[in-house]
């Protein structure tokens, strides 16, 4: 605790050095790898953003993590991110590491066995419906829980139907 309120301009200047290294670094990587490095479009993703944080946190302030050691686990890091987004394009590792949507609600009719399978109550749904400006459950098309965490409310005040593509590979039951 006492070195708690140390301070050493040489350590300063160290951590700022790191920190202006290692966040250029990840524009780099970033520019090069794409986007989708900080996308939450799957569980994996997210993993990345999460592995991305850590590793920039604990270069930049840890004295036992080097800059070129933190440099080394960023570029790993972002490697395995565009090797899982390649091996995805084989249906068996994209059922490894995304989860599929499920669907919550079909029409006006909550599916409670989804609502258990997805740890939703009925009082996260209601909220979701009510950020999603839901007046009436007859305007309801479809609620997904998403395979990023995110519930998707398709809903329309008109008939216009659903069209089937929006819902293709959402798990149903």
């Amino acid at each position: 605790m006492k070195d708690w309120f140390n301070f050493s301009w040489g350590d300063s200047l160290a951590i700022l050095i790191t920190a202006t290294v290692i966040y250029l670094a990840v524009i780099l990587l970033t520019r090069i790898c794409g986007k989708r490095s900080f996308s939450k479009m799957s569980s994996f993703d997210f993993a990345m953003t999460v592995a991305i944080g850590s590793i920039i946190a604990t270069t930049v302030l840890s004295k036992s993590v080097s800059m070129s050691n933190g440099l080394v686990g960023l570029i790993g890091v972002y490697l395995l991110q565009i090797s899982v987004s390649y091996a995805r394009r084989m249906s068996w590792v994209a059922k490894m590491v995304d989860n599929p949507p499920l669907l919550l609600m079909d029409g006006h009719v909550i599916l409670h066995d989804n609502l258990r399978k997805a740890r939703v109550t009925e009082d996260d749904l209601r909220s979701k419906l009510r950020e999603a400006n839901v007046i009436a459950l007859s305007e309801i098309k479809a609620v997904v829980f998403e395979a990023t965490g995110d519930v998707s409310v398709l809903h329309s005040s008109d008939d216009t139907p659903l069209d089937d593509w929006l819902l293709k590979e959402v798990n149903r039951n």
